[in-house]
């Protein structure tokens, strides 16, 4: 019984060496392909942007684990696990490689619509400072047009002031344009405007309304006859009185003064009847600008 015991004892034991003896010993170089395997597995980057490269490597794998299995040399087993190692890395330089074309392109794809944008902004720019050059021509066109037809306009009440100064006599002195008003306009030492005063009353009308700017004084003055403060005072009175009868007519007040000089400044001498009668009148004097136009 004890021999019986002793022997299935061995018999086991040798089973058991035998079974050691069947498992293939460890390779380092295919432990370390392995595990680079793995490590490139679980990176996204390469799955996504290597699966071919990464599948050849899976197969380099299997090969050196069959050949490792059926108990191959452990030279073959290095050459294969050598093979792996070498896929993997290819798989891994594959994915980085694929990844910096995408940044690159990407890059690029950035740069252009950068560029797009700009010429764009430029070209919208270019457009706006065209519209604006545009519209600024048009406005200028608009008041030199403006500007022209004022000029044209004013050129014709020029002329027709030139004409209606003509008509009233009007002569050019240092003191303006004046226009004079003989003492027919009045009874001897009166100042009531008489009825056939009234033609020339209507055309100084006529002409402070057609040139609404217009201003003038109105000056009376006398002969030598009689006392100076009555001289004084008739010139005074007649002033006013062709004043107020262009008033009545509708010229502002506003735009008419008098002044009085009695038998100061006489025109004539007043040793004779006629130059006398010359002396006694009354004088419009129109402001500096009408003094400017050019009597034909």
């Amino acid at each position: 019984m004890k021999k019986s015991t002793r022997a299935f004892a061995l018999l086991t034991l040798s089973a058991a060496l035998a079974a050691c003896s069947s498992v293939p010993e460890r390779n380092a170089a295919l432990d370390q392909a392995r595990t680079r395997y793995a490590a490139a597995q679980a990176d996204p980057q390469v799955v996504k942007l290597a699966p071919d490269e990464l599948k050849l490597a899976g197969e380099a794998l299997r090969n050196a684990d069959q050949a490792r299995s059926a108990g191959g040399s452990p030279a073959t087993v290095d050459h294969l696990a050598y093979l792996t190692t070498q896929r993997v890395a290819i798989a891994q330089e594959t994915a980085s490689s694929k990844a910096a074309q995408a940044v690159t392109a990407g890059a690029a794809a950035e740069r252009d619509k950068l560029r797009l944008t700009q010429r764009t902004n430029e070209a919208d720019l270019a457009q706006q400072q065209l519209a604006q050059s545009q519209q600024s021509n048009a406005r200028k066109t608009s008041e030199l047009a403006a500007a022209d037809a004022s000029a044209q306009r004013d050129q014709a009440r020029v002329s027709d002031l030139e004409s209606q100064l003509k008509e009233l006599n009007a002569r050019k002195t240092d003191r303006g344009m004046v226009v004079t008003l003989g003492d027919v306009l009045f009874d001897t030492g009166q100042a009531k405007l008489l009825v056939g005063s009234r033609p020339n009353m209507a055309k100084l009308a006529d002409l402070f309304k057609s040139n609404p700017q217009r201003r003038a004084s109105i000056e009376g003055f006398t002969d030598s006859v009689g006392g100076a403060a009555a001289n004084m005072d008739l010139s005074q009175r007649r002033a006013a009185a062709v004043m107020s009868a262009l008033v009545d007519l509708g010229v502002p007040a506003d735009r008419l003064t008098t002044k009085a000089f009695g038998a100061d400044q006489p025109v004539a001498s007043n040793g004779t009847a006629a130059g006398r009668q010359l002396n006694r009148r009354v004088e419009i004097v129109f402001a500096p600008e009408v003094s400017a136009l050019s009597m034909q």
